[in-house]
């Protein structure tokens, strides 16, 4: 049974009550009183210590830990906080063939974000120039898609200042929150490890800078072969989510091949993976394929912008706690999008005519929003 925790006002009350019977020949209950103002000090310092009990109390379970002491709880199941990783990948400039850019040269992006290139690159036959770049700021700021334009930071004599992202800049991640830290913990204390089971390798690649969601499908290619789907919903929220890679096993796999080696976001969730995974495992990285719905909404013709925004945000809500890239048997439930859509103010009376029924989770594609259609 738990402790049922004094109010301030409770306390001044017992305060008042002991003063009164203590001191049945003297009023010291007056506005302006020695006694008043004493017991009133002492019900406040007697609150200070019930509210540090509570907090002590607090930080004794997992559950309910925080701070230090949540980072504490974890490292006893060996879960540490992500921290911040830098953004990498390639930028091409033009240049005159055989013109050298050395390693350290600074590149920088349009918005003055910089970068620095990581090894030194030799303009090739064809007035190509590709360098390696790695964003200097950890952070998802660092994350450019291709396209993005980048320039010099100091011109160089044979090379065209101006260049273009050609291999998209990923695998910047912020520091993980205590929130996202908080759910890892708790799953690391209720999942005990089994030595390669489906939620081992969901932990496994959770435990990734940037990875938010993790699916595993055994067998998934194959007898001996594991399929472990990711998602960085906030590291890649430009791409939906979606990791920027190619599919594939790790490049420390001696199984592996240049043609199966993953490369990209995959390659670091796959490379992490191998370290913990079984030996005999053959464990491919994959990002899910993006599968719209298509919703169609009567009733709610005459709804406003905000009101059209919040809908669409509640049905992304449910797709992304029930949509999967497994076969599994579950689905995305239409009657929890529709409980979701109710809870916005000025909903009432509307009907989803589509999809009719529950949407199914299928292997290798996530659900996510498609056009919304107000009939």
């Amino acid at each position: 049974m738990p402790y049922p925790r004094p109010t301030l006002s409770d306390l001044r009350a017992r305060v008042a009550s002991d003063i009164t019977s203590g001191l049945p020949t003297a009023d010291g209950l007056l506005r302006f009183s020695n006694l008043q103002i004493t017991g009133k000090a002492v019900a406040g310092l007697a609150h200070l210590n019930y509210g540090y009990l509570d907090w002590i109390a607090r930080q004794g379970v997992p559950y309910t830990a925080s701070g230090e002491f949540l980072y504490a709880w974890g490292a006893m199941k060996n879960v540490y906080p992500k921290s911040p990783t830098a953004a990498s990948g390639a930028v091409t400039f033009s240049g005159t063939p055989g013109v050298i850019v050395s390693a350290g040269t600074q590149v920088v992006r349009s918005d003055s974000a910089t970068f620095t290139t990581q090894a030194s690159a030799t303009v090739g036959p064809g007035n190509t120039l590709v360098v390696q770049v790695t964003a200097d700021l950890a952070g998802e700021a660092g994350n450019t898609p291709v396209g993005g334009l980048m320039t010099l930071g100091t011109s160089i004599a044979g090379v065209q200042s101006t260049g273009a992202v050609t291999t998209v800049i990923t695998g910047g991640a912020d520091q993980e929150l205590d929130e996202a830290f908080f759910g890892r913990m708790l799953a690391a204390y209720q999942s005990t490890p089994n030595g390669g089971s489906d939620n081992d390798y969901v932990t496994w690649a959770l435990e990734v800078a940037g990875v938010t969601r993790a699916w595993c499908m055994p067998n998934g290619f194959g007898t001996g072969t594991v399929v472990v789907y990711s998602m960085l919903d906030d590291a890649n929220s430009a791409y939906g989510g979606f990791p920027q890679g190619t599919n594939g096993i790790s490049s420390s796999d001696n199984r592996a091949i240049p043609a199966n080696v993953a490369a990209g976001d995959q390659l670091t969730i796959a490379n992490s993976i191998y370290i913990e995974q079984p030996v005999t495992a053959m464990v491919y990285s994959c990002a899910p394929i993006a599968a719209p719905i298509a919703f169609t909404i009567t009733g709610l013709t005459g709804a406003s912008t905000a009101t059209r925004a919040a809908v669409a945000a509640a049905i992304s809500g449910v797709l992304f706690d029930q949509g999967a890239p497994l076969a599994d048997g579950s689905s995305v439930d239409i009657s929890d999008v529709g409980a979701a859509i109710s809870a916005i103010a000025g909903t009432q009376g509307f009907v989803i005519t589509s999809p009719a029924a529950n949407v199914p989770n299928t292997l290798g594609h996530l659900p996510t929003l498609g056009v919304i259609t107000y009939g």
